[in-house]
């Protein structure tokens, strides 16, 4: 995540500000020039100088706080571009419900930027009904009714909302045995299963996916029963990112892709801090450079190069305040060559 600043007086903002504690001005980001832009002094639109005819509207969502993105071109449903994807919201009826909502809208926010660094393919629901992304964020309504479950299936992804309850999280954090549970980190994975969809399947790829992280065709729903039954082999760590990785080839996909995520942002924000481990730069005319971007390194050896380094003085510094280590994973050799295989397809050119 790179860092942001106010139009208005550059004052140092964050993505998710929706207002400058410099110039007071009201604030909101504009996704095609990842920026942060200072909106007129009614808050109700901003017309770009530079382009005259252009008038950026706030999302519709911004009124209940749980948006503070820019409508770039006059959509009729007064959404942005990353709202649009939104198939179902909660009952917005309780604040419980609103305020988890607004914590889910922010990472989800963050998996979208992600998705437009990367240039990957974004097309809503509406647009194509057969392939678009959606997201279904739901509520347990009583204790009778089957709970929520967070997935993804034929390209929704459904989120209980529950998750975004620090209390709730971990206590499914616990009883699930997983020591990295965050919202993001659900969005990442979860649109891991979409893109495999997209850039695997689609592209007729599976040879080449079985050959690093097995044959998807064996039964999903008994794999997932095995593991949850009797917990991965012994030894798992020396092949996958993480245990539940280990359950199905869908989900070690879906895991590999999520941490690669976590691995390009993370680096992404250090370098934007000045905190760097002096990888290789993208091109041998940029080595005189103090910038590392991330979401153009040459490969996945050059983000691990500088990953791996970061994460142990980070760890380190989180055990010395007594806190769980940031990232408590071990990337071993065979999970650096599915990393490679989630670059490869993230930046292969599109096809057709």
């Amino acid at each position: 995540m790179r860092i942001f600043h106010c139009s208005n007086c550059a004052n140092v903002v964050h993505f998710d500000n929706s207002g400058c504690v410099s110039c007071g001005m009201r604030l909101a980001y504009r996704p095609s020039r990842f920026e942060m832009v200072a909106m007129e002094p009614d808050g109700s639109a901003f017309r770009d100088p530079a382009e005259r005819k252009t008038e950026l509207t706030p999302c519709a969502n911004a009124g209940m706080g749980a948006c503070n993105w820019l409508v770039e071109d006059g959509h009729a449903s007064g959404f942005c571009m990353a709202c649009r994807h939104n198939l179902t919201i909660p009952n917005l009826a309780t604040q419980q419900n609103v305020e988890n909502w607004q914590r889910i809208e922010l990472a989800k926010r963050y998996l979208i930027y992600s998705l437009m660094r990367f240039g990957l393919p974004l097309v809503t629901r509406a647009d194509d009904p057969e392939n678009g992304l959606g997201f279904a964020f739901l509520a347990d309504e009583n204790e009778a009714a089957s709970p929520v479950l967070t997935g993804h299936a034929h390209g929704l992804i459904t989120l209980n909302i529950a998750e975004a309850s620090d209390a709730e999280r971990e206590a499914r954090r616990v009883s699930l045995g997983e020591p990295f549970r965050t919202l993001i980190g659900h969005f990442r994975h979860e649109v891991g299963h979409y893109y495999w969809d997209r850039l695997v399947r689609d592209r007729g790829g599976q040879e080449a996916f079985r050959a690093l992280f097995g044959d998807e065709r064996q039964d999903y729903g008994a794999a997932l029963q095995q593991h949850y039954a009797q917990g991965p082999e012994p030894g798992w760590e020396q092949s996958y990112v993480s245990a539940y990785a280990a359950s199905h080839p869908w989900e070690d996909f879906a895991e590999t892709w999520a941490h690669y995520f976590h691995i390009v942002d993370a680096l992404d924000t250090a370098d934007a801090f000045g905190l760097r481990t002096h990888p290789e730069t993208e091109a041998p005319e940029l080595a005189l450079t103090t910038t590392f971007d991330s979401y153009r390194a040459i490969n996945a050896r050059v983000l691990l190069d500088a990953w791996v380094p970061l994460t142990i003085a980070i760890n380190s510094i989180n055990r010395s305040m007594g806190q769980r280590d940031l990232y408590p994973f071990v990337l071993s050799a065979p999970v650096l060559g599915k990393l490679q295989y989630i670059h490869d397809i993230i930046h292969a050119p599109p096809v057709g």
